[in-house]
């Protein structure tokens, strides 16, 4: 069970500014000469995976509300930042304090409401914006993009000629996300399907070129075949994100369902059989997975059920 949260607990920004240079310390003395092996051999390629994998640690930790494991993936994330910045430090790119840096004046640009119109210029705020919100977030928020816009418009003084609106969909997300938010741009401007029914022929369709792509590659060695069937399944991938959006639904989360069902599913076979899953053939895996599936599932009827019945008995839910 999730410990009860402490109440009025205060940063102490001495006592964090002090662990702060700590940590950054100990990442200089891990990157330096002497320091470790592993550390220093590595890249911004090499750790860029580890960076995502530390991101969406730190969402399953919100989603299970588990805050001690929070703060420890909450740290785990912040080494990522801290091993970028000692790395860009050692091509001589920039520091761990021109990234705080950056971190400050963002946010006292965009907060004038906070922290006053003038430290907000002084920050380079360059739009004109009525930071009397008056407790309104709808009017903060209006203000920051206000402020975000002047910012974009200072970095490109001279506008590209070939700027597409999608530039406008950051590719720093995950894949799925982003698929949706280009297929949500796009129909902006019209280019898009009139009703997810029309998405169903073009999945087949989709499927149909994955299908005899991967027929040829599963007979090549040519790596270009690969690349080929990539593609299809990518193709398939956005057309399915897209079916998502036109019902409601976001794919990410839908995906993150998905696999919560079939870590349940699978973890009810192993409980189900008497034997281990690797001496079954197919078809009593099948059965198995049936099985567990039917177990699962008449165990959130009872639920469902046990709840009905318990909030229905003195006519107030409890």
């Amino acid at each position: 069970m999730p410990e009860e949260p402490a109440h009025n607990l205060l940063t102490d920004p001495e006592q964090a500014a002090a662990l702060f240079e700590q940590s950054a310390a100990i990442m200089a003395r891990l990157r330096a000469p002497g320091g470790c092996p592993w550390d220093r051999e590595q890249s911004f390629d090499s750790i860029r995976k580890y960076t995502l994998e530390e991101a969406y640690e730190v969402f399953d930790a919100i989603e299970r509300r588990d805050f001690p494991h929070l703060a420890e993936e909450l740290g785990d994330l912040l080494l990522q930042v801290l091993f970028y910045a000692e790395m860009a430090a050692n091509e001589g790119h920039f520091t761990i304090s021109d990234v705080l840096d950056h971190l400050n004046r963002k946010l006292i640009r965009r907060h004038p409401h906070v922290f006053g119109e003038e430290a907000s210029r002084s920050a380079g705020n360059e739009a004109m914006v009525d930071a009397a919100v008056e407790g309104s977030s709808t009017k903060v928020l209006r203000n920051w993009e206000e402020i975000k816009a002047a910012e974009k418009t200072a970095k490109s003084s001279q506008p590209d000629a070939s700027t597409s609106r999608l530039d406008s969909v950051q590719r720093a997300m995950p894949a799925l996300a982003e698929a949706a938010k280009l297929g949500s741009k796009a129909a902006k401007s019209g280019f898009d399907w009139p009703h997810w029914r029309d998405l169903l022929p073009k999945l087949t369709e989709e499927t149909a070129e994955l299908e005899a792509e991967a027929a040829l590659a599963e007979n090549s060695n040519n790596p270009a075949y690969r690349e080929r069937v990539e593609a299809e399944l990518g193709d398939l991938l956005f057309t399915v994100v897209n079916l998502g959006r036109h019902l409601g639904v976001d794919a990410e989360m839908a995906l993150r369902g998905c696999n919560l069902r079939f870590r349940q599913r699978f973890s009810k076979m192993e409980q189900l059989s008497e034997r281990s899953l690797e001496q079954l053939g197919p078809n009593e895996l099948e059965a198995l997975w049936t099985k567990a599936k039917r177990a699962l599932a008449s165990s959130e009827s009872r639920t469902i059920i046990s709840g009905i019945d318990d909030s229905s008995g003195s006519g107030e839910p409890r």
